[in-house]
């Protein structure tokens, strides 16, 4: 046994997988992979984890908490990232909780770029819309139009993704060399001091329905 609580994070709903190993607050391990001979990242998952722990001489009894990006992004990530998480905590008996992918990344430009305006974050959706993050809340899939007129002043410091950066200008999170893992890890810990955090109550975030087929 151990008297350390090491806390797992982990994010496939991105255009790549990183996966943190924490103890309290102390990063231990941080990995990030990418996609791969035609496999999605999110293939690479269960056993990434397994070389983390493993690396670390940790066992999977010996995390008291997993902290997930449960969306929006990826379809195909989200119910990886999920399904894993609801498992995992199942099996150890353990808290596990979602934290969305538009907090995790406005967190991050944050704390690197330090904005003198209010962030809003824009992440492509298809069809003409964007997840919208303002305020500190998610305002849901918006139409681009309208995204333009809420930045058409220029009171918001716009952070986006490679595919929305040419329509709404502002930075790209993708360009950015931005703490995912960290913040991820950060924002799990704050939340489980506040909530309860049942790994039952761990759901995808899917803004939009997902495709059928």
């Amino acid at each position: 046994m151990t008297d350390k609580n090491y806390i797992l994070c982990f994010d496939t709903c991105l255009d790549k997988m990183y996966i943190t190993l924490s103890s309290d607050d102390s990063i231990i391990e941080s990995e990030i992979v990418e996609n791969h001979d035609l496999k999605y990242h999110s293939a690479f998952l269960i056993s990434t984890i397994e070389q983390i722990l493993n690396k670390n001489n940790v066992k999977p009894e010996d995390i008291k908490l997993i902290g997930i990006n449960n969306g929006p992004g990826s379809f195909t990530g989200i119910r990886a990232c999920t399904t894993t998480a609801r498992v995992m905590a199942q099996q150890l008996d353990i808290k596990s909780t979602g934290i969305s992918s538009l907090e995790i990344i406005t967190k991050a430009f944050e704390s690197v770029k330090k904005p003198s305006k209010p962030v809003l974050t824009a992440l492509d959706a298809r069809k003409n819309m964007a997840y919208l993050y303002l305020n500190n809340e998610i305002k849901g899939a918006v139409n681009l139009d309208e995204v333009k007129e809420i930045t058409r002043n220029g009171d918001f410091e716009i952070l986006t993704d490679d595919k929305l950066q040419p329509v709404l200008g502002g930075s790209s999170y993708q360009k950015l060399q931005l703490p995912l893992g960290e913040i991820l890890t950060k924002l799990t810990i704050k939340k489980s001091a506040t909530e309860e955090c049942d790994w039952r109550k761990l759901k995808p975030l899917y803004i939009q329905p997902p495709p059928m087929g």
